[in-house]
């Protein structure tokens, strides 16, 4: 991932969740919110709870995800953290499931460039 960090503190997932705007569906939940300090990049965080299954199925739903965004990376605007969740159906998902889901939260959040830009 050439332009975007990784959220990595429990703090920063917290304020995200806390002060910024979800949108979901049926395979994840994307959390949005304007960074002021990181104005070039974007700060991308990924959770993915127990439920979705066991250490195996969740690194692989979160290299799914994590895939899908650095495809779309170029695309995005940037100065935003985002945290995306999986939900407990994302176990079964391809990759392609996840790449629609993830595009259409993008889309949902404005997160998609402009032509101006």
């Amino acid at each position: 991932m050439h332009f975007t960090q990784s959220l990595k503190k429990n703090y920063q997932f917290g304020f995200v969740y806390n002060k910024g705007k979800s949108i979901a569906n049926r395979y994840l939940v994307m959390y949005v919110i304007k960074n002021k300090k990181y104005t070039d990049s974007n700060r991308l965080g990924i959770t993915v709870s127990k439920k979705v299954g066991k250490s195996v199925m969740r690194s692989h739903v979160t290299r799914l995800i994590k895939e899908s965004y650095r495809l779309m990376e170029d695309e995005l605007a940037t100065g935003y953290d985002i945290v995306v969740i999986a939900r407990v159906s994302a176990n079964a998902a391809s990759f392609h499931d996840i790449d629609k889901a993830l595009h259409n939260l993008v889309k949902k959040h404005n997160l998609v460039k402009q032509k101006s830009e």
